[in-house]
């Protein structure tokens, strides 16, 4: 593992509203109970103290089925290979029974739950502080929310919420973190962002221009933490990846459509109000359909890029999703993505579905590069 491990937060967020969730998990390195034992030493989380860790991964966000699945891998991989202490953490701990549950053998052991809410600098500060003696070495930020709609149909607060959980969550978490990783110059920020980061959808508006703002950040902090590489690993050491998943097919995003197909935008005209829920809900029904990946395909990926000798600043998860990222790359003037985008959905939309269907089968390559 790059940076040798540690503290991973994973934070995931959404609100059904026309559409969000957010959630948490910690992972800890394990505390050595004596000398040639990795046997991990219990700890009373109802004193508010989690395990003491000189490396512990936080996953943010275990309340979401990516997020506690992220978590869950995490913990079985820990289990399996001595590793650290996972801390999953959620802003409701009630809703902690099925992550627990799926945890098995690994909950108590390498994997605990604790509360945290990336829109509170108070709740990150004590969370952090309830890790004795740890440092986060390995920060997974999952936090996210989703908004879908007509943009007339959306209030400005609603757009601000989005952004607060979405960038400012993760903006908090990593200046909370990121002081410890450059004293020590070691560790390693995962983001779970979004092909959204790479490309604009229609009537994703500010759930795109959230995920950009992460792109953005991070591929800018990114340059500055490669001069804090003083270790001499084959990895830049504290480093950042940006992992993105499309499409994620959960009961949440099946929920979350039902629910915008009925929702009431006022301020939106008429043909937009048709154009949402007569070409874009049917295309996004089928998108998920035909080319959605499970929790459990992106939590193996996040593992991988964890464990990864040399972590990629980029990871998109879904190999069939990548022609249509390639769209963008081919033409740096963004006509082409643009034009094709309007087209499949606006004027040929049964073209689009069985577009979809093929790139699911497997009849297009899941690579385009330019001619």
């Amino acid at each position: 593992m790059c940076g040798g491990g540690g503290l991973s937060l994973v934070s995931e967020a959404w609100k059904t509203e026309p559409g969000w969730l957010q959630s948490p998990m910690i992972r800890v390195k394990v505390q050595h109970s004596g000398p040639g034992s990795r046997k991990p030493v219990p700890h009373d989380l109802s004193q508010g103290e989690l395990p003491s860790a000189s490396q512990a991964t936080v996953s943010e966000g275990a309340a979401a089925p990516l997020a506690w699945t992220a978590a869950e891998e995490l913990g079985q991989e820990h289990k399996e290979d001595s590793g650290g202490p996972v801390v999953a953490t959620m802003r409701d701990l009630g809703k902690k029974g099925t992550l627990e549950a799926a945890a098995g053998e690994a909950l108590g052991q390498t994997l605990t739950v604790a509360q945290l809410d990336v829109c509170s600098d108070e709740s990150v500060a004590q969370c952090l502080r309830c890790i004795q003696g740890g440092e986060v070495d390995v920060l997974v930020n999952n936090a996210g929310v989703g908004l879908v709609g007509p943009l007339e149909g959306l209030s400005l607060a609603t757009m601000q919420k989005v952004f607060d959980t979405n960038f400012f969550g993760a903006v908090r978490l990593v200046k909370a973190v990121l002081p410890g990783m450059k004293r020590r110059r070691q560790g390693h920020i995962v983001v779970v962002s979004s092909v959204m980061g790479l490309q604009g959808v229609v009537f994703n508006d500010v759930y795109a221009a959230s995920k950009f703002a992460l792109e953005g950040f991070f591929e800018s902090l990114a340059i500055q933490l490669l001069q804090f590489n003083i270790l001499p690993l084959p990895c830049p050491v504290p480093s950042i990846s940006l992992v993105e998943p499309g499409p994620v097919g959960t009961a949440f995003e099946g929920k979350l459509l039902e629910q915008v197909s009925t929702a009431q935008f006022p301020g939106a005209d008429p043909d937009t109000l048709h154009y949402f829920r007569d070409l874009y809900l049917p295309a996004s029904r089928e998108l998920f359909r035909s080319l959605g990946q499970s929790p459990q395909d992106v939590a193996q990926i996040i593992v991988k890029v964890i464990s990864s000798a040399r972590p990629p600043l980029r990871r998109q998860t879904n190999a069939r999703y990548s022609a249509l990222t390639a769209l963008k790359a081919a033409d740096p003037s963004g006509r082409l993505y643009v034009r094709s985008a309007h087209r499949l959905l606006f004027r040929w939309p049964r073209l689009l579905s069985r577009g979809l269907r093929c790139l699911a089968c497997g009849c297009f390559p899941t690579r385009v590069r330019p001619g």
